[in-house]
């Protein structure tokens, strides 16, 4: 399968401390929304688009967006500056 890539990448802090990972794809999208523990409705709005995209039905660009809002929800989204 191929990798879905964005840009730019989205800064999430990690479960390592002062350790941020700055996601630039679906996969890796999909990767990180498993492992947080809120689960708010961006969260599964995050998680469908990242299927969707892997699926080809929707752009990797917008699985990246939702990513970012739901990164934001659960608290770990880093300032990109």
């Amino acid at each position: 399968m191929a990798t879905h890539w964005f840009s730019p990448p989205v800064p999430v802090r990690t479960d390592r401390p002062g350790v941020s990972y700055g996601c630039n794809n679906v996969e890796g999208a999909a990767e990180e929304l498993l492992k947080w523990t809120k689960m708010g409705p961006k969260w599964r709005k995050a998680v469908q688009l990242c299927i969707d995209a892997m699926e080809d039905q929707v752009t990797p660009e917008e699985a990246r967006k939702a990513f970012e809002a739901a990164a934001k929800e659960e608290g770990v989204l880093r300032s990109s500056g």
